[in-house]
């Protein structure tokens, strides 16, 4: 295939879904029924055309990198394994909130739109090859997140949730773009190979320098922000818990991997040059969001609010990775022999985490039902009496967040740790496992509550169909990525080798 048509084809998963998503606004317009099947089956059809255009995509281009609009887009593998890991997030957060929306008359087309938008500006994100980039698809996705935490208009936590994430997330995006700007400036250009080239240069001059890693402070908050890292990390107990589950279900899995792909877009790809110096500004951000994440997560009664907290640690666990990268003492000793095997091990982390998510959240929907939460330690009790099969679905999803063997949480921290220790990281991974052991706690603490204690309700377990098979699919998949890892972290590696 020509140079020429692949470099027009490279957009075209972003192109996709934005006529599908258009579409979809127009088709629900005539959709009647409750269920909304025409809707939920054309999102799902906008979702595999997606995946099978970035699969396209990916084979037309091969290992190379096209850049698009005066650098301002780059399709490339690692943004390529991050969509195709969205789509399948976002499909299975679909399927997860179907009737858990529909109970409580929240199931309308714009949810389904304003997901499929912020998956846009997801895939815009993984794909951004400068600041202004960067910028258009956080917003994008920021701006429908904000409205799907408010879906339920007629709820008080909600709202209050929608809105102290708008107000915390439009400061963040604020301290981010100054901090770009600060950038632009020193090196007086946007795109994210000029930033790497100027910053390169700019080694010898103090001055420029200084201004520049100025600059970087900004850059590494706004990055903190999203990933939800200490001390920026406030707004994820109270959205987490203020939202509708099905919500917080979407905002706390797939736009992990655009805020991933951002990390490594403006620090690996723009700032690599001033290594040494975040890799000291993410190292202290994981032993904190290690440490309050897990030591705060053992205080909560309420399902939701753990597994934020839970989140803010695992973020942590991530950022072992992506630090790691980089080996030097000083600013002017610096190699990255560990690159490739650290940066893929966050990646590989990430991916993970965003699959016993999904696990986790999906079963406090499939166990809410019309007139009631799934949403304190309580409503876990004597699960193992009612129904064993998700009782140990769920088992598998604790163990895998706690990160025991088989389950693939294990061979993902022992992945990041490796990268840890063979970066020289050895305090950091010996802090990392002290507090992984710390955070077992209260995975297990569900656990016992599932397989020792008495049921407060008899009866079978609700559920529609469809999601039994998924979330049953979803345990599974842990199970199996844990026993054969391989595959998984080689498409990580070959990823992140080609970036």
């Amino acid at each position: 295939m020509s140079s020429q048509a692949v470099f027009v084809l490279a957009l075209l998963p972003e192109v996709v879904v934005l006529v599908g998503t258009c579409a979809l606004m127009i088709v629900d317009l005539r959709v009647k029924g409750e269920r909304r099947t025409v809707s939920f089956v054309l999102a799902q059809v906008v979702l595999l055309a997606a995946a099978a255009a970035t699969v396209f995509v990916q084979w037309a281009s091969g290992a190379t990198r096209v850049y698009l609009f005066h650098d301002l887009f780059v399709s490339d593998p690692m943004s390529n394994v991050l969509k195709f890991a969205a789509y399948v997030a976002v499909a299975a957060a679909l399927v997860y909130s179907r009737q858990y929306l529909l109970d409580r008359g929240l199931l309308r087309g714009e949810f389904m739109t304003l997901l499929l938008f912020a998956l846009l500006g997801m895939m815009v994100m993984m794909s951004a090859a400068s600041f202004l980039t960067v910028y258009l698809g956080l917003e994008l996705l920021s701006l429908c997140l904000y409205a799907m935490v408010a879906l339920n208009r007629d709820s008080a936590s909600s709202v209050e949730a929608a809105m102290k994430y708008f107000v915390l997330g439009a400061l963040a995006s604020g301290l981010l773009l100054y901090g770009m700007s600060m950038i632009y400036g020193a090196t007086g250009t946007l795109t994210l190979a000029g930033v790497a080239k100027h910053a390169a240069g700019l080694a010898g001059q103090a001055s420029d320098r200084t201004f520049l890693v100025f600059g970087l402070v900004f850059v590494v908050a706004g990055i903190a922000f999203k990933l939800g890292l200490v001390p920026f990390h406030m707004w994820i107990p109270d959205v987490y818990h203020g939202a509708p589950t099905a919500v917080t279900l979407v905002i706390g899995t797939a736009p992990k991997l655009a805020a991933f792909a951002m990390a490594m877009r403006l620090l690996v790809n723009g700032l690599l040059d001033l290594a040494y110096d975040w890799q000291q500004m993410l190292a202290v951000l994981a032993v904190l969001s290690m440490a309050l994440g897990n030591i705060a997560a053992i205080a909560q009664t309420n399902l939701k609010r753990m597994l934020a907290y839970s989140t803010i640690a695992h973020m942590g666990f991530m950022l072992l990775g992506l630090l790691s990268g980089v080996v030097g003492t000083s600013p002017t000793d610096v190699n990255t022999l560990n690159r490739y095997d650290a940066h893929s091990a966050a990646m590989f982390y990430t991916i993970v985490y965003v699959l016993m998510s999904l696990g986790a959240f999906g079963m406090l929907v499939f166990l809410s039902r019309a007139g009631f939460e799934c949403e304190t330690l309580d409503d876990m009790r004597g699960l193992n009496r009612t129904s064993p099969w998700f009782a140990f679905v769920m088992l598998v999803l604790m163990f895998s967040l706690a990160g025991v063997p088989p389950t693939a949480g294990f061979y993902a921290k022992l992945s990041v740790l490796s990268a840890a220790v063979n970066a020289g990281q050895i305090w950091l991974a010996v802090v990392a496992v002290l507090l992984s052991l710390v955070g077992a706690f209260y995975y297990l603490r569900i656990v016992k509550l599932m397989y020792f204690d008495e049921p407060r309700e008899a009866g079978p377990v609700p559920g529609h169909p469809e999601m039994r098979v998924l979330l049953s699919a979803n345990g599974l998949a842990l199970l199996v990525i844990g026993i054969l890892p391989q595959p998984l972290m080689s498409l990580a590696y070959a990823a992140i080798r080609a970036l």
